[in-house]
Formats: structure tokens, C-alpha cells, sequence
């Protein structure tokens, strides 16, 4: 099925929601999360990410991040496939651990940044998993708090914009966040224009001015696919392709076959 790339500008910010396959598992223990957070620290790093908010959840993650020259997909490709390959390799597993493509929703960051991070931050809560947000460990919720350790998060920014220093800062954010309580599950946060902005149309307006022409249809074909036919036809291992370091064949192999992966 043919379907658009992602809309791409340095500063885009979106919400990233990515499920386990037939809605399966992706964690099933702490050491699987703590590995999840380690990888996603590592590309944020790599790809140049500002991280907001995460969530991370039985069958399913939510990730908040403002992207740099570098586009979402690059990143997303070597955190999935990397985290894809532990999880495979820890169980026993083979085939799909994620539902095909995972979801980016762009987002108008002035009006949406403090709401989604609110939002992500209250997922366990509405999935019933905890009845305070403080009591689930695997969102960034307690970094903005200073409690634990402090993640991946980038948290500069959104406490910036309830206090001059991080004490006020957090004492305000906490505020905002426990006004959530009494809400469920917001639909708003889901009812977007052709099936990837969220923002009024003003926003919608200028993105679409800004990058036109910048567009082009591909075939959304899962990355385990390209893989696969790749290794047949050059002989290099899968392993060897999803490599990321220089010296190695696979990273020479994939940097050849990269154009075929631009908009998954």
C-alpha cells in the first residue's frame, strides 16, 4: 500500500506511539525496560533528539521528542530494530515483535508541548496500572521531579515554563500534572488532520507551506522485510546489517540500502 513520507523540518515535535505486534508484549520485566531506556538514551544522543516525555508500557510506548536536521525515521529505525534484536534474541523469539509502522503524530509544539507531556505522564494512571503517577517508575515523570535517576529526559524546557529555577519549577509542574486526576482518556490528543498533524489550521497551514514539494510516496514495506531480501542478495548476515558500527561490513551494506528505507 502506498502511503506519504513523514513531514520532516528541524524542530518538528511529535508524539510517537509504537505497540507490540497483534498487541503482544514488548516488556516483559524490568531488565527489558532498562535495556528499552538505555538504547533510547544512546540514539537521542546519536541523533541529535530532545526527549520531553515517555511512557513505557506492557504492549505499547509513548515517546514526546522534537527532531533535529535528522528525520524521525533514522532514529526510530535503529532504536526499534536494536531493541527488536534483544528481546528476539532474550526469548527465543522470531518474527515481528512491533506493529508494523509505529505512529507520529506532528504536533504544534506552542500549543500541545505541556499537555502531552502531562498526558504520556498519565498513561499508567488511565490504564489502571497505578492510581498516582508517582508510583509507575517507567516514565520520565519522576526526572522531572529530581526523584531517581534522572533518564533520558530533557526536562530544561518544560520546567522552564512553570518556574525561574528548578525547585519552583517542580513544585508548579507537579501542580499542573495532578490537575489530570479526574480525566480519562483524551480524544483530542488523537483527532488529527490526515492522519498525522495535530494542531490547529493555522499550523497545519504553515507546515504544509513550508515543506511543500518536500514529499514523495513509498511503499510501506516493515524494515524486517528489506532485511531480509537484502541479506539473501548480498550474502551478509542480518546481524551484520544491523550493525552500527563503521568497521564492520553491515554498516557498509546498509548505508548503500538506506534510500530504500527513507519513510518507514
Amino acid at each position: 500500500m502506498a502511503r506519504k513520507t513523514r513531514i520532516h523540518f528541524p524542530g518538528a515535535l511529535y508524539h510517537v506511539i509504537s505497540r507490540g505486534n497483534q498487541r503482544q508484549d514488548i516488556f516483559l520485566d524490568d531488565r527489558d525496560r532498562t535495556v528499552y531506556l538505555s538504547y533510547l538514551s544512546e540514539y537521542k544522543v546519536r541523533y541529535c533528539i530532545q526527549l520531553y516525555a515517555y511512557s513505557l508500557m506492557r504492549n505499547h510506548v509513548h515517546l514526546l521528542l522534537e527532531v533535529s536536521a535528522i528525520p524521525l525515521n533514522r532514529f526510530m529505525q535503529s532504536l526499534l530494530f536494536r531493541y527488536a534484536r534483544y528481546f528476539n534474541r532474550r526469548y527465543g523469539k522470531v518474527g515481528h515483535l512491533f506493529q508494523g509502522r509505529y505512529r507520529a503524530i506532528l504536533c504544534d509544539k506552542d500549543a500541545y508541548l505541556l499537555e502531552l507531556v502531562r498526558y504520556i505522564h498519565f498513561n499508567p494512571v488511565r490504564a489502571k496500572a497505578v492510581k498516582d503517577p508517582e508510583g509507575y517508575l517507567w516514565t520520565s515523570h519522576m526526572s522531572y521531579l529530581g526523584k531517581g535517576k534522572e533518564g533520558p529526559v530533557d526536562a530544561d524546557l518544560v520546567l522552564g515554563q512553570f518556574g525561574e529555577n528548578r525547585s519552583l519549577g517542580r513544585r508548579k509542574y507537579r501542580e499542573f500534572i495532578l490537575e489530570e486526576v479526574s480525566s480519562g482518556h483524551q480524544e483530542k490528543f488523537y483527532k488529527v488532520k490526515d492522519q498525522r498533524y495535530l494542531g490547529d489550521e493555522s499550523f497545519i497551514n504553515r507546515v504544509e507551506s513550508e515543506t511543500k514539494g518536500k514529499e514523495n510516496v513509498v511503499y510501506d514495506i516493515p524494515i524486517e522485510v528489506i532485511a531480509r531480501e537484502v541479506s539473501k542478495a548480498s550474502g551478509v548476515a542480518i546481524d551484520q546489517l544491523y550493525s552500527l558500527t563503521s568497521v564492520r561490513k553491515g554498516a557498509h551494506m546498509a548505508g548503500a540500502w538506506l534510500p530504500i528505507w527513507q519513510g518507514y
